[in-house]
């Protein structure tokens, strides 16, 4: 008791002395000098990111898988009653659509020709089957251009139909250039701002294919 003050100094430094220890241990987040009793910030800790999600494997399209499957059942219903002789490939291509036209014609049908349920059921029902061509022209040679002239075209009879189809004359389907062709060949091509000379081009082809929304050869 005779050393107070000793004491009470002896006591200040050791206290002094430990915070300074717990302060340079313990509080500083930086270099010296920082604030004694500075407080550390508190950290959250990083979430991982989460992993993107991974896009569904594209799925092939139902309804063109639909669509194709129609047309090849189509076909070989056609083929079974004759209109028909190429490949049940599934594509409504011009073969295919002026088959399928000649069906409606024998069987006297009145209705859209395209490709749908109510077609196939409508062949599958029926027992039309294809009759025999138009007879065939007296043999002539090779080189006669005017029997050429003269024989059914294919050609002719697609934009033949195609004319009927919309209207353009009396036109009747036989494949064979006629006045009556000609004359809705001009009118079209009137109406068309064609050049009018009432012949089958390529020019017009492309236009009645455009006009109809399908090839015609």
């Amino acid at each position: 008791m005779h050393y107070r003050r000793e004491i009470v100094g002896i006591v200040l430094a050791a206290a002094a002395t430990l915070t300074i220890f717990v302060n340079a241990l313990f509080l500083q987040h930086g270099p010296h000098p920082s604030p004694i009793f500075a407080t550390r910030p508190l950290v959250k800790p990083v979430q991982p990111a989460a992993a993107p999600a991974m896009p569904p494997k594209a799925k092939p399209d139902a309804s063109l898988q639909n669509r194709t499957q129609l047309i090849a059942d189509i076909q070989r219903e056609l083929t079974r009653r004759g209109f028909y002789d190429g490949p049940a490939d599934g594509i409504w291509g011009a073969k295919t659509d002026a088959a399928a036209r000649d069906f409606a014609q024998a069987a006297g049908l009145k209705m859209t020709i395209q490709a749908s349920d109510a077609l196939l059921r409508t062949i599958a029902a029926s027992d039309t089957q294809a009759k025999n061509g138009p007879p065939a022209a007296p043999a002539a040679p090779h080189d006669d251009p005017i029997a050429k002239l003269l024989a059914p075209s294919p050609r002719v009879l697609a934009v033949q139909r195609a004319l009927a189809d919309f209207g353009y004359g009396q036109v009747s389907a036989t494949g064979v250039y006629d006045p009556d062709t000609r004359s809705a060949i001009e009118i079209f091509q009137r109406e068309r701002r064609l050049p009018v000379n009432g012949e089958i081009t390529d020019e017009l082809v492309r236009e009645l294919a455009a006009v109809a929304g399908r090839p015609l050869e």
